[in-house]
């Protein structure tokens, strides 16, 4: 079937969340044509979570595939070995093959939330890394020179302030190129700190006499703290596999400036309703909290479902407006009468060490019965009718005998 080429779709598809596109007149050109284009996007699993940052050009790749694209998924598992240097100040802390395979096993499955799986070509780099010899990676090399590797602003920074830089993170770039070569690449996709990389690619194809692969880069997400972009090791991320209670209060967490970039770069809201959302904004008249709660809903829907949005909504009016208890409580059996505090901190997940369970009641976090403790000794006592542990503003667990 030949893709499709309403030129409506071809604009969005090359400006809406677009950072750069190199060569855009070519590219346009080729999705004018009606020629059908092999679009790739490589994800490593160095974690086992995918968030909304990677929503971005995974969206992006649907688009392409609802055009009627080839699109292909690559799950990094080799490359993940050394870890994308891409804005990073230090080495990558080496992987183990056990720990990449943990990684990886719901990688699908996540992408699916937003991808057409069945339709997409699935390859693990594995597949062509593992046949190498090393007289083939001696030929790959060649093809790279030292002085354009550390061109790169994450190497040239680290080299100046005197941080080590791995003989084996500057094989990278190259690796990702070589996928390029692999699959036959025409577009690739990647964040803005992934451009070196995509560019490497198609040096490489040149180098090799293959026709150059378009490139095109999305702006990357900022977490929720406002400040940093999106991602699980800073702890400010919303993951594609959260429940729809914790998603939705965690769209509601961000500042205020991120509302038009979050609806713009996640949603599928027509550009049209953008522009009216953004006049809202603007107008002292409107609460931003309300403007939020459709966002967080938008989102929410799009890997939940409405009614799953709905409940979000009214159990997040009802905690945080309202501030009463949630209607759905997770239990935790206590067989003692009374018990430790940070014990059950520890017991039931709201901490991951004693020292962040002491954290976290010292700064007034915990709350037993509706009743802030701040004394990290503190026994709490478990009732008949059971006990109210809470963490924060959304974590509660009600202790029962």
């Amino acid at each position: 079937m030949k893709p499709i080429t309403d030129e409506n779709k071809i604009k969005e598809l090359l400006t809406r969340g677009v950072e750069e596109v190199i060569i855009e007149k070519d590219l346009r050109q080729k999705l004018e044509s009606g020629e059908r284009l092999r679009v790739k996007l490589g994800c490593d699993p160095t974690s086992p979570d995918l968030h909304l940052g990677h929503s971005i050009v995974l969206r992006k790749l649907k688009q392409f595939q609802d055009l009627g694209h080839e699109i292909i998924f690559i799950i990094g598992d080799y490359t993940a070995k050394v870890g994308d240097p891409s804005g990073k100040s230090r080495t990558r802390p080496m992987l183990t093959d056990d720990e990449i395979k943990q990684n990886a096993k719901t990688y699908l499955a996540q992408a699916g939330k937003i991808l057409d799986v069945k339709k997409a070509e699935i390859r693990f780099n594995s597949e062509w890394f593992k046949k190498l010899q090393f007289d083939d990676i001696i030929k790959l090399a060649a093809k790279f020179t030292v002085a354009r590797m550390i061109e790169r602003d994450d190497f040239a920074k680290r080299l100046k302030e005197g941080t080590d830089v791995g003989v084996h993170e500057l094989l990278y770039p190259m690796m990702q190129a070589y996928d390029s070569i692999q699959i036959k690449a025409d577009v690739e996709i990647g964040g803005t700190d992934q451009k070196f990389n995509l560019l490497a690619g198609r040096d490489l194809q040149r180098k090799l006499g293959t026709r150059e692969q378009d490139v095109l880069t999305v702006p990357l997400l900022v977490g929720l703290d406002g400040v940093k972009k999106m991602s699980k090791s800073l702890g400010n991320y919303v993951g594609l596999f959260d429940k729809s209670e914790d998603m939705y209060g965690k769209i509601m967490s961000i500042p205020d400036a991120l509302i038009i970039s979050y609806f713009t770069l996640l949603t599928d809201l027509p550009m049209e309703e953008l522009e009216q959302i953004k006049r809202q904004l603007a107008d002292e008249k409107n609460n931003p909290r309300d403007i939020k709660m459709r966002l967080a809903r938008e989102i929410v829907k799009m890997y939940h479902t409405t009614e799953d949005a709905s409940a979000a909504e009214n159990n997040f009016s009802r905690v945080f407006q309202r501030h009463e208890v949630p209607t759905e409580i997770s239990t935790h059996k206590v067989p003692a009468p009374s018990a430790n505090l940070v014990d059950v901190l520890l017991e039931v997940g709201f901490a991951e060490s004693r020292g962040e369970a002491r954290r976290l009641i010292e700064q007034g976090g915990v709350k037993v019965d509706e009743t802030v403790i701040k004394d990290i000794n503190a026994n709490i006592e478990i009732k008949e009718k059971g006990t109210l542990l809470q963490k924060g503003k959304r974590s509660f667990v009600k202790l029962v005998k």
